[in-house]
């Protein structure tokens, strides 16, 4: 499968591609998916001027293995929801299971959710459903600058 490598400088131009997007959008609050989706939900809420900024952490791996159903190690609790439109922030929509499953979560706590992502795989896409926002299509496995991968050795 390709690789493609971002910069810095490419995530920037991505997270500046969806501030625009978005700069006309209501939104009460920005909830970010842990881990990939920190850093652009970070630089998203700095772009939009968003201060009000929840995390999710949801598991859908056990080492290399997939789970049936996803884990929700962290969520908001409800009553941060109920009402309120809510801007779900993930670095990537692959199979989409992840976000798929953080936005009917929204939905059941009586939020609102719209999600927005650097990339969108449709080629990849498993659920019934795609980013209300994204940044970019892609079919290549995206190396993102806070990867590992992408660490200077040493």
């Amino acid at each position: 499968m390709e690789r493609l490598h971002l910069s810095w400088e490419d995530l920037l131009r991505l997270v500046r591609r969806l501030a625009e997007a978005l700069s006309g959008e209501p939104f009460d609050l920005v909830l970010g998916v842990a881990r990939g989706g920190l850093i652009p939900t970070a630089l998203l809420a700095q772009a939009l001027g968003a201060r009000n900024i929840l995390t999710a952490a949801v598991m859908f791996y056990e080492g290399e293995e997939a789970l049936p159903e996803p884990v929700f190690l962290q969520f908001p609790p409800d009553v941060l929801l109920f009402g309120k439109r809510v801007l779900v922030v993930d670095d990537v929509w692959d199979s989409g299971r992840t976000a798929f499953a953080v936005k009917a979560r929204v939905r059941r706590a009586g939020g609102v959710p719209v999600v927005a992502t650097l990339h969108f795989k449709p080629g990849r896409n498993r659920v019934p459903d795609r980013p209300d926002f994204y940044a970019e299509e892609t079919a290549a496995w995206v190396v993102y600058p806070w990867a590992l991968e992408a660490w200077p050795k040493g």
